[in-house]
This record gives structure tokens, sequence and C-alpha cells, in this order.
């Protein structure tokens, strides 16, 4: 029988995209047997009291999420909990279908764990994404709608493209997040802004009772980015995902000089922004945290540091589909090494 390792090589025999095909097509067919995703998630998902949390009225049993990126087109919902995952959250979806960037657009860095995508929101449009959500909706783990707007919806409009997406999603997700931080649009960063962050929020709040939470970039400055996420609560956020990929390309060797940088390289980068978000912000919202969390240490850091919950998605190219079990199996064992009775009492220790 294969074990990852060895997969892993055949994998990686291919480009990355055409990679990530391989692995869609096997985890819809999972998702479709059900005597394989029960025996997957009898293997992988971890359901320990200890770890659940109730969280925006939502059950979460455990706290590691896949981040949003990996199923764009909510293809592979049904295999999410048989992969270990507590929550997932699908998308960038966009309001009308869109091809992306031109190919290659990502590239694998194995020496550092690291991978570099320049993908551009390529989905098959919020119709076609909605129709997939409704065979599913509401699935035994929370999903999450992360949204965009087009590529060629000029700064004055976009507005007009979350409006749309909120409308679409929000009766067929438990959360939605706002993607304005994503460096593969042409000029999406230029939105996070206070100024637009205060009308799309409060146009958001007017639109559904659904939680939606802001993601940002890990490029800003500290007090920028502490200002932004401050922006965001007061006007109706529910929370904060922190962060997107990086274009910090001093962290790769010889990598590319467009798209985001993920994985190993961007812990370090991650972490200090939301360290430091949420020294400011830990008790008055909710914090997610993602960016190079590939281990149980890792993620009970970011715990430690005020996240409630984390999200993984590049570590699972180069661990593998036991990453998530091992991470909580992690999180539990030094939950009792500090003498935490539950995964509560750890989420914010180090701000106490």
């Amino acid at each position: 029988m294969f074990n990852y390792e060895t997969l892993k090589k055949i994998l990686f025999l291919f480009d990355p995209e055409r990679a990530h095909h391989i692995a869609e097509f096997s985890l819809k067919t999972v998702g479709g047997c059900k005597i394989l995703s029960s025996y997957m998630e009898k293997r992988n998902y971890i359901n320990n009291e200890k770890l659940h949390q109730e969280i925006f009225g939502l059950k979460f049993e455990n706290p590691v999420g896949l981040a949003a990126g990996f199923d764009k087109n909510a293809t592979m919902i049904k295999s999410m909990k048989s992969m270990g995952f507590g929550f997932t959250e699908i998308g960038t979806m966009t309001p009308m279908p869109q091809d992306g960037n031109p190919k290659p657009r990502m590239f694998r860095y194995p020496e550092q764990k690291s991978v570099q995508n320049a993908m551009g929101f390529n989905n098959l449009g919020s119709h076609t994404v909605l129709k997939n959500l409704k065979k599913i909706y509401p699935f035994s783990i929370p999903i999450g709608a992360n949204i965009g707007k087009h590529k060629t919806t000029p700064e004055e409009f976009a507005l007009n493209d979350y409006k749309s997406l909120i409308k679409k999603f929000r009766e067929h997700s438990d959360y939605l997040v706002i993607n304005i931080s994503s460096p593969n649009t042409p000029n999406l960063r230029d939105l996070q802004n206070e100024k637009f962050i205060s009308e799309l929020f409060t146009m958001a709040k007017n639109l559904t009772q659904k939680p939606i939470l802001l993601k940002i970039a890990p490029d800003m400055e500290e007090n920028q980015a502490i200002e932004l996420c401050k922006t965001a609560i007061s006007n109706g956020a529910d929370g904060i995902i922190a962060t997107n990929t990086t274009i910090d390309y001093s962290l790769v060797p010889n990598c590319k000089d467009f798209g985001g940088l993920s994985g190993a390289c961007l812990t370090k980068k991650s972490a200090q922004l939301f360290k430091a978000i949420a020294k400011e912000l830990y008790g008055k919202t909710i914090l997610i945290s993602v960016g190079g969390i590939s281990n149980g240490k890792e993620a009970y850091e970011r715990i430690k540091d005020g996240a409630s919950l984390v999200q993984a998605y590049s570590g699972l190219i180069f661990e593998g589909p036991s990453m998530v079990r091992k991470i909580n199996e992690e999180i539990l064992e030094l939950l009792k090494k500090d003498g935490f009775n539950s995964i509560s009492e750890a989420i914010g220790a180090n701000l106490r």
C-alpha cells in the first residue's frame, strides 16, 4: 500500500495545477463513496470534547479548518470531514465565471515546503458554485463562503460584486469571508482602506445576519492592519482571518516575482502579524489564524496567541492527508501538558 511519501513523489511529477486536479478527482471519489469516506473519517477525524467550541452559534468539533483556495467550486466538501477538518471554506468565488491568470500560475518549492500561486480567482462563478452548495448544505461541519470581486470590475463598482455574492451565498453557508487581500487580482489590495471597509461591512450587515469576516494580507504594517481590522469590527465584521498569501519574495530564494507565497515560508510573518492584531483585538472579536500552519505546535501557539480557530492548505501538499489528524492530536497533548481541560482555556493564554 502506498504511503503519502510515495504518492507525493508521483504527484510531484506533475505540474502543481494538474496535481491539484488529480487530488480534486480523488477527493470527489472519496466523498461519493460512503464506505471509503467513513473509513477515512474514522481514521482522520478527531472528535474530542476538549476541542469542542461553539462560535457564531455553530458547533466546531475541532479547531482546524481548510483555508480558501483549495475547494474553489464547492466540489470537495463531502470529503473534508474525511480529511479530518473541523470546518471548511470554499472559494474564492466571483459573481460570474472567471478563468484566472495565464498559466503556469502555481509553483512548488519543496525545500522550503512552500507554494507560490498566481491563480487569480479562477472559479466557475457564483451560479454554479451555489448549485453545488445546495446539494450538500447544511453539512455536518461548518462551511464558509469566501467571496471576491471580478478581475475586470473597477474599484468604484467593487461593492456591487460583494453585494451580489452576499445575497447569493447568505442562505447556503454558515459564514462569509470578504477577500480583498489576494495579490492575484489587480488592485484588489487597494480596497484594504478604511473608507471601503466601512462601506462594505455597513452594506453587508444590512443584507444578512450570517457572520461576516474580513481576511487580511500579511504585507501591511502592523499599525495599518490593526486600524483596518478595528474599522471592520466597528462597522459590523464578526471576525478577522489573518493572513492571506504574501508578496514578500525575499522569503524563498529564486521564486517568481508575481503571485502569493504560502506554506512554511509564511509561518513567521503570518504569526507575527496575527500576534500584533490579537494583542489589540483578542476578546473583542473572533480571530482565525492561517499561514504556514502544518503541525500541532504551530497551531497551538496561534491558539494561545488568541486564535479560536486555525486554517491550513499548503501544508497538505507536503504533509499529506494525515496532517489534520496529527495537528489535532498534538493540540490535545499540549493542552494536557499545560493543564488545560479544554481548548477554550488555552485560547489567548499568552495574552493573559
